[in-house]
């Protein structure tokens, strides 16, 4: 399990694994992937000097290796891959049984899940189900929450927490019937 109270940032690592189960690549590769509004431009801002760092760190973990190829045509370029220990993270980061109810990290952490695993042509339905699971009960325990009578902003705030995850909830369920490129 992914403990994500210590992920204040949101970070790319798991999505670049999964870019890598698809096939090797090399930075401006994975980059394009991220700046490409019908693929992860949407979901993700990420530099060159980001993408970079987090390859880094992911070689230094040893979930990914890189390998430069030399071409008499262009500039070497490392193209990375990625390692069995890789492949066991991106395994355990997809099928994340309790995902955050975050609004944040579900426009970005269940996006990239979903992304990635229609890429690699995997089954999104456990995805979707943690989901929505982990933002119902959010929402339930908010609602109850509600009963206590906080005054004021305090009030307003939760009422707007509650009102967000409904209306993810209802997105959820599109999620579910709307194949990678259809839109409704």
């Amino acid at each position: 399990m992914i403990d994500y109270s210590i992920m204040e940032q949101l970070i790319p690592d798991w999505v670049i694994l999964g870019l890598l189960a698809a096939q090797p690549c090399h930075g401006y590769q994975l980059l394009d992937t991220f700046r490409q509004p019908e693929q992860l431009g949407q979901v993700w801002n990420l530099s060159n000097s980001q993408l970079y760092a987090v390859l880094k760190r992911l070689e230094n973990k040893q979930w990914i290796i890189g390998q430069e190829i030399r071409d008499t045509d262009a500039p070497p370029r490392t193209v990375y891959s990625l390692t069995p220990a890789g492949q066991q993270q991106l395994d355990q980061w997809l099928y994340e049984p309790s995902p955050s109810p975050s609004i944040r990290r579900v426009r970005v952490e269940f996006l990239s899940r979903l992304y990635v695993a229609r890429l690699l042509n995997l089954p999104t339905a456990q995805i979707v189900a943690a989901q929505k699971k982990a933002c119902w009960e959010q929402k339930q325990f908010l609602t109850e929450q509600q009963t206590q009578g906080l005054p004021g902003m305090g009030l307003l705030a939760l009422e707007f927490v509650i009102f967000q995850l409904e209306a993810v909830l209802q997105w959820i369920d599109r999620c579910e019937i709307v194949p990678q490129g259809e839109t409704k």
